[in-house]
């Protein structure tokens, strides 16, 4: 794809794409793993990991403790622990551009997020960003890489299945990827945390580096 279309409406996923929000999360799972195991975590696993679904993200971390059956007990202290956090996260570039564009143009957009929506909300009103839809893996039927996450959100903001061709999303996971490009709308890629060729490979039709360049050729349509 040479350049984005206008779009009818954008899509946005949550950690990588509108905040830098690792510290909080590491610090949260962190937090939690002690309280359970009483011992030190072991690093992410950003690879296989980056933006799957909270749950899955525990049992990784419970099979490291050396039980499987205490993910659902982790996971429940990290969603504690990440809503109460004082520390909020870094807005990345281009997020205030992009969300004033597309307020002043009343062009719908949200975000849906495999984090959990009360960490979503919590960390959109740190930032000072003014997205007024957002929703979490616990509103969902299935987390990403299925499509309904943004499926759901598309229909939440009243977008029509003939406007999904000038839809954009934007991830910058492969697990995000895959889903955005299977719900038959635009699937834009950011190279936060993977390759622009590992984020083609996955379902993106276009890649920037950050919103930012993204806001700079939709203003340029």
């Amino acid at each position: 794809m040479n350049k984005l279309p206008f779009p009818k409406a954008v899509l946005f996923d949550f950690d990588g794409v509108i905040v830098d929000s690792v510290k909080c999360h590491m610090s949260a799972w962190t937090n939690a793993f002690r309280e359970v195991f009483d011992k030190e975590i072991c690093p992410f696993p950003r690879d296989t990991h980056a933006g799957v679904a909270p749950y899955k993200i525990a049992e990784y971390f419970a099979e490291f403790g050396g039980d499987i059956s205490k993910a659902s007990e982790v996971n429940k202290l990290k969603q504690k622990h990440i809503v109460t956090t004082s520390v909020p996260p870094d807005l990345l570039p281009g997020v205030n551009e992009i969300q004033k564009f597309l307020a002043d143009h009343n062009i719908p957009h949200g975000i849906a997020s495999n984090a959990y929506t009360d960490f979503v909300i919590h960390a959109v009103k740190q930032t000072g960003a003014d997205f007024k839809v957002c929703m979490g893996v616990d509103l969902f039927p299935e987390p990403k890489p299925s499509p309904l996450p943004y499926l759901t959100l598309a229909k939440q903001l009243g977008v029509k299945e003939e406007d999904f061709k000038q839809t954009l999303i934007f991830e910058d996971s492969l697990t995000g990827i895959r889903a955005a490009a299977a719900t038959g709308m635009i699937a834009v890629g950011l190279t936060t945390e993977y390759t622009e060729e590992q984020l083609l490979a996955n379902g993106a039709v276009k890649v920037f580096p950050t919103l930012l360049e993204a806001y700079q050729e939709i203003v340029s349509l």
